[in-house]
């Protein structure tokens, strides 16, 4: 199994697992901090990243999703998820934490930028332009994702949001 770590910092700890393994298999780390000891340095923002498509079966990011982009710039929310989307294999899994939007920190710590909510993933999820588009007000992005996550995990305890989603490749829906 591959996996990427992306805004690895100084830490190599695998806090989230979907799989039955306990530690990392084959561990490729990214950052943008070239003191960190990171095996890529590259900056996220900086699309696309230095992969192959289909290069790992986990990525994970532990707090860094929200660093990314700017809240409401809807093209860079889809593009770094697209980002994500591309490097996994099919059925690859996105093990990824964030501060909830109920917490202090999510608002209070100046180099967050977006806020990364529950409702933020249904956007991600092609099954849902499909039952929701024309039915409730969700905006349909299906003109600009291209990608498709299943959410397999989704836990908002008011300070952390974890969630887990699972890359379809093919996409689901692609036609509509």
């Amino acid at each position: 199994m591959s996996e990427l770590l992306i805004g690895c910092g100084n830490s190599r700890v695998k806090k989230l697992k979907f799989h039955p393994e306990d530690d990392w298999t084959d561990l490729t780390t990214m950052d943008h901090d070239p003191d960190c000891g990171a095996d890529v340095g590259h900056d996220l923002e900086e699309l696309p990243w230095p992969f192959e498509a289909d290069s790992f079966d986990e990525v994970h990011a532990y707090c860094v999703l929200e660093h990314l982009g700017r809240q409401g710039d809807y093209r860079s929310f889809f593009a770094h998820f697209y980002e994500i989307w591309r490097v996994l294999k099919p059925g690859g899994i996105l093990a990824a934490h964030c501060p909830s939007w109920k917490s202090e920190w999510a608002w209070a710590d100046p180099s967050h930028t977006r806020i990364i909510a529950p409702g933020s993933l249904v956007f991600l999820n092609r099954e849902q332009y499909q039952s929701q588009v024309g039915t409730t007000a969700m905006t349909d992005f299906r003109w600009l994702w291209k990608g498709d996550f299943e959410p397999i995990h989704i836990e908002d305890d008011g300070d952390r949001f974890t969630f887990g989603l699972r890359a379809h490749k093919p996409v689901r829906y692609a036609d509509a």
